[in-house]
């Protein structure tokens, strides 16, 4: 519980049997979240006995990736501020102080990977990951004029029942790039925003994306092409709505 709010995590799970037991008993450990609803995404076998040793909400999402995975977890979570992360030991129970902190100005709250001061020796973000990231999230700042953004891939954040109902009609994308979609969908809709650095530290196991090079040069090659995409939609709707508006104008305002 934070002021009132009941807390939810949504762990997603493909590839973390190894870790999925000990990171929902570090969030639940914090005193804060109150529900840990974990997305069984056809994970690896063994996955959902671990699950079934902690208190968190077992749930099956038969549909492959991870968007479909986060999205089902929004429906099935029952918090009022929702908080997404992944449950491979990349993420420290204790960020999440930071995120509900800062949610009693903001809509939304995302994490950022790329502060040195916060990434942990042995941490898969190189050199590559650390300024790729950079470097995309700041095309997506400069191209939308936003607020300061350092990394457009952290699956950690936060977004409050109220945001996420404004624009999660509008959600598209299934796989590993709905993070940055949501994001663009939260600038679009004019959410208060902000991110903070969140620890970064060592994964238990192999990413499945980031863990292969060429897999992640397509995904932020993908990314780019969705920040272009969603910037000439802002465009074309925001034309639209003027075009709409002069010609209500016109109506109101021309004699009979």
């Amino acid at each position: 519980m934070w002021r009132s709010s009941r807390v939810s995590v949504i762990f997603p799970t493909y590839n973390e049997r190894d870790s999925i037991y000990d990171a929902i008993c570090e969030f639940l450990a914090t005193g804060y979240v109150d529900e840990v609803v974990v997305i069984d995404n056809n994970a690896a076998p063994g996955t959902a006995d671990e699950v079934r040793r902690t208190p968190a909400t077992l749930v099956h999402e038969p549909k492959q990736g991870y968007g479909n995975a986060i999205r089902r977890g929004f429906k099935e979570a029952t918090g009022d501020l929702l908080i997404v992360a992944e449950p491979d030991g990349t993420f420290r129970g204790h960020d999440v102080v930071k995120l509900l902190a800062y949610s009693d100005d903001c809509d939304v709250v995302y994490g950022s990977r790329t502060h040195r001061e916060f990434i942990w020796h042995g941490a898969n973000m190189g050199f590559f990951l650390r300024w790729g990231n950079y470097a995309v999230a700041k095309l997506m700042e400069f191209l939308f004029n936003s607020t300061t953004l350092s990394d457009v891939g952290c699956t950690m954040r936060l977004i409050k029942r109220s945001a996420l109902q404004q624009i999660e009609l509008d959600f598209r994308v299934g796989g590993s790039f709905f993070g940055p979609e949501m994001m663009l969908l939260s600038l679009m809709s004019g959410q208060s925003m902000v991110q903070v650095p969140v620890n970064y530290t060592r994964r238990v196991g192999e990413s499945s994306v980031t863990g292969d090079p060429v897999k992640a040069v397509r995904l932020g090659l993908r990314m780019i092409a969705l920040i272009l995409e969603y910037r000439l939609r802002s465009l074309v709707n925001r034309r639209q709505f003027r075009s709409y508006g002069a010609a209500q104008t016109t109506r109101r305002y021309s004699k009979p």
